[in-house]
């Protein structure tokens, strides 16, 4: 069976940004996702589509075909009193380089990485830690099998590699 819109897909990969891997799944515990929703980067789904089991796969995605450019909109200066908790400020989460996740004004969820802080203000990274990179996906494609119609209206795989109710 060939990847397609609503095949549920297993993969192993090892995604090298720059010579270093930042992340891998192996041949044991592949990557499964359904196929053709978004629920990964458009690049990858586009150089998976068509692609069988046991078909090795080697490619690599600019910028705007994974995670966009960088972004110099999305770097925010926060008042330092967003970060306050009972009056007074929670220095163990502001460290250069840290992870914090948070929301926007409409309550979606986002991820900040703490830029600088100052005795007013935290200036917070939001764009993707991958925007404006290249990416190099290396793998073997390990099973492929249709995506059950409970998935496809559930946005996400159940069973072995998914969640279970």
């Amino acid at each position: 069976m060939k990847i397609a819109k609503h095949t549920v897909p297993s993969v192993s990969y090892t995604l090298t940004v720059e010579g270093e891997v930042v992340d891998k799944a192996e041949k044991d515990q592949p990557l499964s996702f359904i196929h053709g929703i978004g629920m990964m980067v458009p690049g990858f789904e586009t150089n998976l589509e068509g692609l069988t089991a046991g078909t090795a796969y080697d490619f690599k995605l600019s910028a705007e075909e994974a995670y966009g450019e960088y972004n110099e909109e999305a770097l925010v200066d926060l008042p330092i009193s967003t970060f306050m908790v009972d009056g007074k400020v929670n220095d163990s989460m502001l460290n250069i380089g840290q992870v914090i996740p948070m929301q926007d004004q409409n309550g979606n969820p986002l991820q900040g990485t703490v830029m600088e802080v100052n005795e007013e203000s935290v200036k917070m990274d939001f764009n993707h830690m991958l925007a404006g990179k290249e990416l190099n996906f290396t793998g073997e494609v390990i099973d492929v099998r249709e995506a059950t119609q409970e998935e496809i209206e559930h946005g996400h795989i159940h069973g072995p590699g998914g969640h279970q109710h």
